[in-house]
């Protein structure tokens, strides 16, 4: 069953339980929603059929009603929670809807019970619906949620804690009206103390939450200074860094991604960061997350990343973790295609924020452009230092063809919302390569890599979505989403682009200024000079400065289009005037291509009406205040149609100007026509004279024909004597090469003899060291000959002494064994010879330690004796050798000698 179908089924549902509450009406209906809820519903908010709103008007006027069984409002929010898919849809529901304030009125009512799974699911559902998103504080029962809020984050019941606490940092962040109020109230201390202590609970989500919201309500006051502090604010910044890259999930991570935003634009703070000292490493673990194919994820740490940018100390700091030198291997998967990136090399942190730059169109827009926005914000801080470092380069170089491929696939066929994506990724990149080309050295690396066929191709494709069949296209923008605001940027982007490298590459200065005369480049460059946004005209003047000196240059239907786009802006200006005196809520979105004719508007007109006399009639069935709430939804309605209505008027009149403009064409293209045929009556008679001029060079011609029969006899007699004059010149040329080959040998002799003297010359040097050589070693020898000779005689000096010593042991032991004699013989003496036996024993150890030493030392001699032996003869057989070698040398030069004097001769 397709979507429409379903639609109408849920649609008669919601009637017939409109008319009769009964249970088999809610559970037909239930039903219903559920189908619906497995679905693909996807920009069903924006298809501009009347039906999707009805129902979802229908569905939100349910869930209001507190008769409303829980069941089937549970099974309706969550249809709401599946519509809720991306930003716009949130945006839709909050703003045309008023979703908002129906699920606080639903918690207000249950808020006796908070523990009930329906106020967890409405909590639930809110906190999906308010991220990111402004509430205002007169909204309804917004004061009644906060007090909600406050009295169950104060609670014990841990359920309900986390929920709150997200649903509340949601409505503080970035919304001074809801922070006011809060801090208003009477018991807002008891709430701080209660949030402080949070600060230590074991759940990273709730300290997160605790974080935000202190930040949002206590960053500027007393309190906050206390929280984040000199002493604190690093401890924090740990904290945060661990939950970022070790978090829970994603939800963890956002909020903490949030949270450090916050934190960053209090200038005291973000001085404390830029002084952290382990902010580099926590840097690299956050880049180390776009490895994950995760677009939620990568597109927090992108914004993050961003953020950091908007910190001039931190700068420096992020190009210095993400120009980190690239491996040879990377680098050579970046010159293949950006897709073919090695996966696997995670030590490079920049590699990852290249990897997201290719990403899909379709879910991860966000992360390529935030990628693109941030190279280019790292790229100029490199830039701009006075001495860029290599690694910079060589990054550059790498991602250099993953950009130039985003160029690339740019499809007019494509709807509406593709297109606009495409061209908002090619305006980012076409501006990081104006900043790559501010400097030489870049520059001349995109100069080898850019071509002018694809800068004139991607040029094309822009045209032609300029001048498509869409009428939204053709029609002045009035907001830079418009796609035709998109395509003109992107096509100046382009031209500027071109303009910066036409000096650098091949063939771009022609096409650049064959661009330039196209008649098509009215339109673009029209809407930029028109536009509110600077740095657009300043790009549209650009183009114009250069474009002017050109002869084909339309310059006067680019005054035609920009008076054009003046009285439209004029025009809308005032009927927007008229609009806010009856608009009170901003309509839904439609597309003007696929509008309702006027007799349609008219039914649904009148069907509005009978539907509310209906509910007049039912009047006295309902309570007032419930009668007042479908009353002021009509009334929104009714306000709706008139919007629309107004928004027709604005269309037809539009198309009015439109006409007029294609007028002024036609007119243009008549002049052109008249000019053409005046051109071509010219170019008839140049023909003429032409022919003319034929029949009179005709004449000289055969007057020529007999001048060059002559010279043919003339060339004849000219090539006999060349014919001569080339015998005699190939004898010069043998002649002179025998004169060449002579002058050859006599240089080769001149030069061997040259030579020859220069080496007579290094071997009569050699001579004289040599002979210095020999003489000294000669002195030398004289020297180590006296030397011996007073060794030996000290050797025989010893000898005689060792001698000596021996005949005195010998005479004492002679003397020891008579006394042992006279001991055996003399008992009574005994202790008188043991005393002189003792001392007898010490003078033998004496005498024995002296014969030791003495024996020692002849031993030391005879080895010096021995090395004084070899050295002596090694100093005679260099003697020897040099001998040999003076011998050679001067029978060498005197045969060198004889030789030079054979060649005097």
């Amino acid at each position: 069953m397709d979507i429409t179908t379903c639609l109408k089924s849920m649609l008669l549902a919601i009637q017939q339980y409109r008319e009769s509450r009964t249970a088999h009406n809610a559970t037909q209906l239930q039903r219903q929603v559920e189908e619906v809820s497995g679905l693909k519903c996807d920009q069903l908010l924006f298809s501009g059929q009347l039906l999707p709103s009805e129902c979802v008007s229908g569905l939100v006027e349910l869930i209001g009603n507190p008769n409303t069984s829980p069941a089937l409002t549970s099974s309706i929010i969550s249809l709401l929670a599946h519509l809720a898919c991306d930003d716009d849809s949130r945006q839709m529901l909050h703003s045309s809807y008023n979703i908002t304030s129906t699920l606080a009125s639903v918690i207000h009512h249950h808020s006796v019970t908070p523990g009930e799974p329906l106020v967890l699911q409405c909590l639930q559902v809110l906190q999906k619906l308010t991220y990111n998103t402004r509430i205002l504080q007169c909204t309804s029962y917004i004061h009644e949620l906060i007090a909600f809020l406050m009295t169950n984050i104060q609670s014990q019941r841990d359920e309900i804690i986390m929920p709150c606490l997200g649903l509340m940092a949601n409505l503080c962040r970035d919304n001074h009206s809801v922070q006011s109020h809060i801090k208003s109230l009477d018991n807002v201390k008891p709430f701080y103390r209660t949030l402080i202590n949070f600060l230590a609970h074991n759940s990273l989500t709730v300290v997160v939450f605790t974080l935000s919201i202190l930040a949002s309500l206590t960053l500027n006051e007393k309190v906050g200074e206390k929280l984040f502090d000199a002493k604190n604010i690093h401890q924090t910044f740990q904290l945060v860094f661990n939950i970022i890259v070790n978090g829970d999930g994603t939800l963890t991570r956002k909020y903490s991604v949030d949270l450090l935003v916050d934190l960053l634009k209090n200038p005291k703070i973000a001085a404390f960061l830029s002084r952290y000292r382990h902010f580099s490493a926590c840097v690299s673990q956050v880049l180390g997350l776009l490895h994950s194919k995760d677009p939620d994820s990568a597109a927090k740490v992108l914004e993050l990343l961003l953020a950091m940018c908007s910190v001039s100390g931190l700068r420096s700091l992020l190009c210095d973790v993400v120009f980190r030198p690239v491996g040879p291997k990377l680098r050579a998967a970046g010159h293949k295609q950006g897709s073919g990136l090695d996966m696997g090399h995670k030590a490079e942190p920049g590699l990852a924020l290249v990897q997201w730059l290719s990403s899909p169109l379709e879910g991860a827009e966000s992360c390529s452009l935030q990628a693109l926005q941030l190279l280019t914000e790292l790229v100029e801080e490199a830039l701009g230092e006075e001495n860029m470092p290599d690694c910079v380069l060589s990054f550059v170089d790498m991602f250099l063809p993953v950009l130039l491929g985003l160029l690339k696939g740019l499809d007019p066929a494509e709807g509406d919302a593709p297109l606009r994506k495409h061209c908002q990724r090619i305006t980012y990149v076409t501006s990081l390569l104006l900043v790559l080309c501010a400097e030489d050295s870049t520059r001349s690396l995109v100069s080898r890599q850019v071509s002018a066929q694809l800068c004139l191709s991607l040029v094309e494709s822009l045209l032609t979505c300029c001048y498509s069949n869409s009428t939204l296209t053709r029609l002045p923008p009035t907001s830079d989403n418009d796609l035709s605001q998109v395509c003109a940027e992107t096509l100046l982007k382009t031209l500027e682009l071109m303009s910066k490298l036409r000096q650098q590459v091949k063939d771009m200065e022609t096409s650049f200024y064959r661009m330039l005369q196209d008649q098509r480049i009215v339109t673009p460059l029209s809407l930029a000079l028109t536009s509110h946004r600077r740095e657009c005209v300043q790009t549209g003047l650009s183009v114009l400065f250069e474009a002017t000196p050109l002869p084909d240059f339309p310059s006067l239907v680019l005054g035609e289009s920009i008076a054009a786009n003046n009285a439209y802006r004029q025009r809308e200006a005032e009927l927007s005037v008229k609009r806010v005196a009856v608009q009170e809520v901003p309509p839904p979105r439609t597309n003007t291509s696929s509008l309702d004719s006027s007799s349609s508007s008219s039914r649904s007109v009148h069907s509005l009406v009978e539907k509310i006399q209906n509910g007049l009639e039912l009047q006295e069935q309902v309570k007032d205040s419930h009668v007042s709430e479908i009353i002021d939804i009509y009334e929104q309605k009714l306000s709706a149609f008139v919007s629309k209505e107004s928004r027709l008027q604005d269309l037809l009149e539009a198309k009015a100007l439109a006409l007029s403009q294609a007028d002024r064409l036609i007119a243009q293209y008549h002049f052109q026509r008249a000019q053409a045929e005046a051109e071509a009556r010219k170019l008839g008679f140049l023909l003429k004279e032409a022919e003319r001029r034929r029949e009179d060079l005709q004449g000289e011609l055969s007057s020529q024909v007999l001048e060059v029969e002559r010279s043919k006899a003339d060339m004849e007699e000219l090539l006999q004597h060349n014919a001569r004059l080339q015998k005699d010149s190939e004898e010069h040329q043998a002649l002179k090469g025998a004169y060449n080959a002579l002058l050859n040998r006599f240089n080769e002799s001149d030069r061997l003899l040259k030579e020859l003297q220069v080496a007579h010359i290094s071997l009569t040097k050699q001579n004289d060291t040599l002979r210095k050589n020999h003489e000294a070693l000669q002195l030398q020898k004289e020297k180590m000959t006296s030397l011996l000779e007073e060794r030996e005689e000290e050797n025989r000096s010893l000898h005689l002494e060792i001698q000596q010593k021996k005949s005195d042991i010998a005479g004492l032991c002679g003397d020891l064994q008579a006394e042992q004699d006279k001991v055996k013989e003399k008992d009574r003496e005994r202790r008188e010879l043991e005393e002189m036996v003792d001392v007898l024993r010490k003078e033998l150890n004496k005498t024995e330690q002296a014969r030791k030493d003495a024996s020692i030392k002849a031993s030391s001699l005879e080895l010096q004796k021995s090395q004084l032996e070899t050295k002596l003869k090694q100093r005679e057989d260099e003697l020897n050798k040099h001998s040999a070698m003076i011998a050679m040398i001067h029978s060498l030069s005197s045969g060198k000698i004889k030789n030079d004097v054979n060649l005097s001769l």
